[in-house]
């Protein structure tokens, strides 16, 4: 893959899904855009507004990159005008903070632009939350919190398990980076984030050179759930080598924000270090990865001893959390489970920004009685969905919110259902060919594998 694209697909797609600018609805709308106590807005109500508002949260926007100009409304590019077409009404703050763990903020923001809806506009007869990525977290937040503004809630790639769990399983990968291949990382209070980034790069790139390297590597990615599957078109590779490879593509292009500067601002907004592996058993943490086959060939393929090297995990120096740090990302950051409205929920099976072992970690803390509905995607990349399986998603929701049950949800009715939708709505953004390319929908039976760490809460 030319580096190149890879760059490209790090400024558009990194925490956030993709920019692209959106198709113009058939039907007249009606456009508000402006500032609210500082933070941007940008809303959309169509002629034929059917009483429904979808009020989004984008994802983390890394600081690495420039700020986006268009605020986002939906993930893929033909979602927004499909919406628009059936009436629903669309909202988004870009908040006061635009970049970095903005959660706090947007918390707040997005609450303001809803009241200013209803005194504008009118009130919704309903109002769905919905995001991706971290905004997952941010629209949870929002309907946990505000149980009487929502009716449901819609989420899509989510990094549900929470702030803790993101930023600590960057901590994982870079202390197996540390303890077995010597990258000389700063895992927290970082001096030099440029620098940081520069040998975490070089560590990942080195590593995949050798059997020996690759499987350290593949051990340090199955710490954090990164798989070893990232082309969206093509199903996952068997070789050792090129799984690993995909994974270092993974480290490279959307887990260096953990090395560098997108770590910094947490830690000055949060006032200190949120992140721990004190008392983490990493030998227990691999028996539960789904990446544990994984490693464990790429050991044997080595003749390295898997064994020995979990010995070196565990008695190398530990990082301990400034307490009122983490109590800050578990207060901007920390999904309950405890949402009083429908929850939809919908993932791809090979993410390795926020993995699909989220979802388990959001439905245990649900519990069997909670709302919930959980899709997956056989597919690898973060938030690479169809506008068809978006729009899906959505109409599955719906259909719960006007009858009050969950309709039945196969995957084969649901591709039906998505494939039945117009051929616009059936593209993704393939980031090895650089390009937007057309593709079937991919709704399939998937069961994500436990969380890899003991989750604080």
């Amino acid at each position: 893959m030319a580096r190149r694209g890879l760059v490209f697909l790090a400024l558009f797609t990194i925490f956030l899904g993709q920019l692209v600018p959106r198709a113009t609805a058939e039907t007249p709308v009606t456009r508000y855009e402006g500032e609210l106590e500082g933070a941007r807005y940008l809303v959309l109500v169509p002629e034929n507004w059917n009483g429904t508002l979808m009020l989004w949260s984008h994802g983390m926007y890394s600081l690495a990159f420039p700020e986006p100009e268009r605020i986002a409304l939906t993930s893929q590019p033909t979602t927004e005008s499909y919406l628009l077409e059936q009436g629903y009404a669309l909202a988004a703050s870009q908040y006061r903070t635009v970049r970095g763990w903005s959660i706090e903020e947007a918390l707040t923001d997005q609450i303001r632009l809803h009241d200013w809806f209803s005194r504008t506009v009118g009130p919704p007869r309903r109002t769905v939350a919905a995001g991706e990525s971290i905004g997952a977290i941010t629209a949870t937040l929002l309907a946990e919190r505000n149980p009487r503004r929502f009716s449901g809630l819609m989420t899509f790639c989510g990094n549900l398990a929470g702030g803790a769990a993101h930023w600590n399983s960057g901590l994982d990968l870079g202390y197996a980076l540390n303890t077995l291949l010597d990258a000389r990382l700063e895992l927290v209070r970082i001096t030099d984030p440029a620098a940081n980034v520069g040998r975490f790069t070089s560590a990942v790139q080195a590593a995949t050179a050798t059997p020996q390297g690759q499987a350290r590597l593949a051990l340090a990615n199955a710490l954090a759930e990164i798989p070893g599957w990232f082309d969206a078109t093509r199903p996952r590779p068997t070789a050792v080598a090129d799984q690993v490879f995909w994974q270092g593509v993974w480290d490279r292009f959307y887990r260096a924000g953990a090395f560098g500067v997108d770590r910094v601002a947490l830690e000055q907004r949060a006032g200190g270090n949120p992140s721990w592996n004190v008392g983490v058993d990493y030998r227990r943490i691999l028996a539960k990865a789904g990446e544990r086959p994984l490693v464990e060939r790429a050991y044997a393929e080595a003749g390295l001893d898997l064994d020995a090297d979990l010995d070196k995990l565990a008695k190398a120096p530990r990082v301990a959390p400034d307490p009122a740090a983490a109590g800050y990302l578990a207060r901007f950051g920390l999904p309950l489970g405890r949402t009083p409205v429908p929850v939809l929920t919908m993932h791809t099976a090979g993410d390795g920004t926020a993995p699909a072992a989220h979802e388990r970690a959001y439905a245990e803390r649900v519990g069997p009685g909670g709302d919930l509905r959980q899709l997956f995607v056989n597919r690898a990349g973060h938030c690479v969905f169809t506008a068809s399986e978006e729009i899906t998603a959505l109409r599955t929701l719906e259909r719960r919110l006007d009858a009050g049950n969950w309709p039945s949800s196969g995957p084969a009715a649901l591709n039906a259902e998505a494939g039945g939708l117009a051929p616009e709505h059936q593209t993704i953004f393939d980031a090895v060919g650089e390009a937007r390319v057309t593709t079937t929908p991919a709704f399939a039976r998937h069961s994500p594998p436990p969380y890899p760490r003991v989750l604080p809460f």
